[in-house]
């Protein structure tokens, strides 16, 4: 996969064809409440993204206000925008949870790297400007934080330096909540625990932990067991800081290494990916200051390796 091609030949659709869906309120309540409630099965963030993007109507006026209070016999129009349908080939590497004029938000696929490294690499980069031009924006995609390439989930990308770097500058401050599922080997011996230690890159590019200063950086997880087997625990886990590989040494430390990850102690091959997984961001916006909350499914086949199916 990682040397693969990768081109958007999905339909473009004319703004003529662009579907409209027209909705009469009978009630009072707010519009995100409005849009939720109508368009049965969409999601908190695509209705706030139809907002957003100006593609929702009251009356025949564009209302991006979430709290607009639509009353009785007031007419809502909804325009699916083809921007935001998929396209050809990209959902098997992302899936768009949010866009706006200065960010956008995505679920990354496993087996993707985040940024470029040589050519011809599989990486959210050229995959999003190649999104962005299909779209016709004039931006491009500037990294605001990473996921290892075997690990799926929640990341943001601005569409601007600017924006990058007021991110990059304060991402701490902007981060309210960072939350990730793994399959670790093994029972976990508790239902909760927390660890910390400080970790220092080597010139192998294997990170190491210490309990002591060891000229590295802090490092702070806390973790919740979810459900567990003779054979593997699957568990959620919080991030106190973000250091590089912070979970997947922490969890070798702990003696129950991720699933997969052979560069730190894995010895199991059954998800045939990394089993680790980041299903919750929450941040607020560098521009607007508004929080903005994602989460996404747990992977099927971290479920699949357990009886009960808890999420």
């Amino acid at each position: 996969m990682r040397n693969r091609k990768f081109m958007f030949n999905g339909p473009r659709v004319p703004r003529h064809e662009m579907k409209v869906t027209t909705f009469l309120a009978n009630e009072e309540m707010e519009l995100l409440d409005f849009i939720l409630k109508k368009m049965d099965g969409i999601s908190r963030n695509k209705a706030k993204g139809l907002l957003s993007h100006s593609l929702v109507k009251v009356d025949g006026n564009v209302e991006k206000q979430y709290n607009f209070v639509v009353k009785p016999d007031m007419v809502v129009e909804v325009t699916k925008n083809p921007r935001f349908m998929p396209m050809k080939n990209f959902d098997r590497f992302f899936a768009i949870l949010y866009e706006d004029e200065y960010l956008i938000v995505v679920d990354k696929a496993d087996g993707v790297l985040s940024m470029g490294v040589g050519r011809g690499s599989l990486n959210m980069k050229i995959l999003l400007d190649q999104y962005f031009a299909y779209t016709k924006q004039r931006c491009t995609a500037h990294v605001v934080h990473r996921l290892d390439t075997r690990t799926s989930g929640v990341m943001v990308y601005a569409k601007s330096v600017e924006v990058q770097q007021i991110l990059v500058n304060n991402w701490h401050a902007h981060v309210r909540d960072r939350r990730y599922v793994a399959v670790v080997e093994g029972a976990m011996e508790s239902d909760h625990g927390h660890i910390e230690s400080w970790l220092r890159d080597t010139p192998s590019r294997k990170v190491v932990s210490s309990p002591f200063n060891n000229g590295g950086k802090w490092a702070s997880t806390d973790w919740w067991l979810l459900d567990s087997n003779d054979d593997f625990s699957l568990i959620e886990l919080h991030l106190n800081t973000g250091r590089k590989n912070q979970i997947r040494v922490h969890m070798e430390v702990l003696g129950h290494p991720i699933v997969g990850d052979y560069k730190y102690g894995s010895i199991e091959d059954s998800l045939n990916r990394l089993g680790l997984h980041a299903f919750r961001l929450a941040f607020m916006h560098p521009i607007t200051h508004e929080e903005l909350e994602f989460e996404t499914p747990f992977p099927a086949c971290f479920l699949d390796l357990f009886p009960k199916q808890l999420i």
